[in-house]
């Protein structure tokens, strides 16, 4: 079977990693560069540079020092339809945001290190390998968009950057936390036609993509909707098209 199928783009044959390959060493340093990434990324690279937290989320993390350290991976690749990033769904079943389209991540076990140092890098990292069987080796990460929060879950997020620089087989390697692993073209999220503002049901709102038969709304969207804003790679759209959350989502 091919990876195509759950990945969204062909990449080399072979089998996902599960969890209990862990290539994220403690002993080996994890860090950021910008050698070698393509051109097409330095808006994101600018945007990176710039950026403040409250550019990107009203919702900050608290000034007690409180929530749960987290990380998510933001991975760009690049497929056969232009740059793309690397999303997945979180199984049904789950008692936290189930069903919703996310970018894989977690929170910081205490083998990943400070949390204001290297621990950040490496979480992103093992829990992409662990929700959707990457490679690490293959991933270059380039910058980190300031920490957010997420109330619902007291989690204080560190978004990391990387770039799919040597792309590995990708999908499913724990049903019981991941419905699929899939990768979406940067150019269906800046479309206006895939866009829309989600209604949740207790009066929320936020900025929407429909793409690949999901919808991606929430702490994802609006990572995804800042950073193509101030990245300059938004164009226009009807910020009046509302679609409304059910009860579950």
């Amino acid at each position: 079977m091919t990876h195509a199928s759950q990945a969204g783009h062909a990449v080399p044959a072979g089998e996902p990693r599960g969890p209990g390959r862990q290539l994220v060493g403690t002993e080996e340093p994890v860090r950021l560069h910008r050698e070698g990434l393509p051109r097409w990324l330095d808006p994101v690279l600018d945007a990176v540079d710039t950026v403040e937290p409250t550019q990107l989320s009203r919702f900050l993390p608290p000034e007690d020092g409180g929530g749960r350290q987290s990380a998510v991976l933001i991975l760009f690749g690049e497929g056969e339809q232009g740059p793309e990033l690397l999303l997945m769904e979180r199984a049904g079943t789950l008692r936290s945001h189930a069903g919703q389209p996310s970018f894989p991540g977690g929170a910081l076990d205490p083998e990943d290190g400070d949390p204001h140092g290297e621990g950040p890098l490496r979480a992103a990292l093992r829990e992409a390998e662990e929700e959707t069987g990457l490679d690490p080796a293959g991933v270059q990460l380039f910058g980190l968009l300031p920490k957010l929060y997420i109330p619902v879950s007291e989690f204080v997020v560190t978004p990391v950057l990387g770039w799919w620089r040597a792309p590995s087989p990708v999908g499913v390697v724990d049903p019981a936390e991941t419905a699929r692993v899939f990768t979406v073209p940067v150019a269906d999220l800046t479309d206006p036609a895939n866009r829309a503002t989600c209604v949740h049901p207790r009066g929320f709102t936020g900025p929407a993509f429909l793409v690949a038969s999901a919808l991606v709304w929430g702490f994802t969207a609006g990572v995804i909707d800042r950073l193509l804003h101030y990245a300059g790679w938004e164009r226009p759209w009807d910020r009046e098209r509302k679609i409304p959350l059910d009860w579950h989502s």
